[in-house]
């Protein structure tokens, strides 16, 4: 069983406290994803998980049992890093092998876990090649397969696909989500990258400076994020936020509006600008829209080719019922 709990966790370093009380729970089997931009704790926030870190007070509970002050190799956890930290002398079958010879493990044993996870893994045909020989991604699956035949309560992941190509990041992500529908095992996940949060996450943890500011399911957090910050972070391209008088109309602080909730004319709507820059994605196409009597750019999300121009005039009309308004606090209003 893999169920975590963290109960008011805080963290400090000399007198800067970098994580602030903190609850979370992580169900077993869940896939969860800490996201946020750099800085936010959320590397910390795992290491505490892990045990590489002492919190400075509160409780973290494996299973229900109290693991706040049990070393790191006694908690049932296993972590993969952005680096593998592969024993470049040895075989990808000694290296998936290493814990398990440093627990002394029955080689009988030892031998069905490595040949378990190396066919899980797709590794079978390589166990007997060294990292030199792998690609980057083959390298990644070695450091998951020497986690995998831990059987640990749950895998933590601290950015492994950072070290990726983008083609390799996106084949990387799927099979990460089809390891976890395989193992069916908690999975704590860390990434700056938005975009892997969407695709792989059961539940999405958004951090800001230490501080949770919201849990829920990807699209519940793109569909109703709780404020301005997980607003304008989750999406990509990120939700247009628009503040002053427009917004004051809509009795808010602020409103918010996706780029597709934008729908575009050439005779008439809402706001008359120019567009600037697009970006042709084949599928989709995304253009900035400036001069717009706002102090904000637009960002609109179009499907397929758009036959405008640098320059070219063009309206914006908000889909009413997608609006997004918030306070002066930047919370949002039901």
């Amino acid at each position: 069983m893999g169920r975590i709990t963290l109960d008011k966790v805080t963290k400090s370093f000399g007198e800067v406290q970098v994580i602030p009380p903190l609850d979370l729970t992580i169900d077993d089997g869940e896939f969860v994803v800490f996201v946020g931009p750099s800085g936010c704790g959320k590397s910390t926030l795992l290491r505490l998980i892990a045990g590489l870190e002492d919190i400075t007070s509160g409780q973290i509970r494996i299973d229900r049992e109290d693991a706040t002050h049990v070393p790191p190799a006694k908690r049932g956890l296993a972590m993969v890093f952005q680096s593998y930290a592969l024993y470049p002398h040895m075989s990808v079958r000694k290296n998936i092998a290493f814990p398990l010879k440093m627990a002394k493990m029955d080689a009988a044993e030892r031998d069905k876990r490595v040949d378990y996870a190396a066919s899980v893994l797709n590794l079978t045909d390589y166990l007997d090649r060294r990292p030199g020989q792998l690609s980057g991604g083959q390298r990644q699956r070695v450091a998951i397969g020497r986690a995998i035949v831990r059987e640990p309560a749950a895998f933590l992941f601290d950015e492994p696909l950072s070290n990726l190509d983008a083609a390799l990041r996106v084949n990387m992500r799927l099979e990460i989500s089809e390891l976890h529908n395989t193992l069916k095992t908690t999975m704590v996940y860390v990434t700056h990258d938005q975009v892997e949060a969407m695709t792989m996450a059961d539940k999405i943890v958004v951090l800001h400076a230490g501080r949770i500011e919201q849990v829920g399911s990807p699209l519940e957090l793109y569909h109703t994020p709780r404020n301005t910050f997980v607003a304008g972070f989750i999406g990509s391209p990120k939700m247009n936020l628009i503040e002053g008088p427009e917004a004051a109309k809509h009795a808010a602080h602020t409103i918010g509006i996706r780029p597709e909730h934008l729908d575009t004319s050439a005779e008439a709507g809402t706001w008359e600008g120019r567009v600037g820059v697009s970006e042709h994605l084949g599928s989709d196409t995304f253009f900035h829209v400036h001069d717009t009597g706002l102090a904000e750019t637009l960002t609109v999300r179009a499907s397929g080719e758009v036959a405008l121009r640098h320059g070219d005039r063009i309206f914006l009309t908000p889909q009413m019922d997608k609006l997004h308004r918030f306070d002066a606090e930047g919370l949002r209003i039901a």
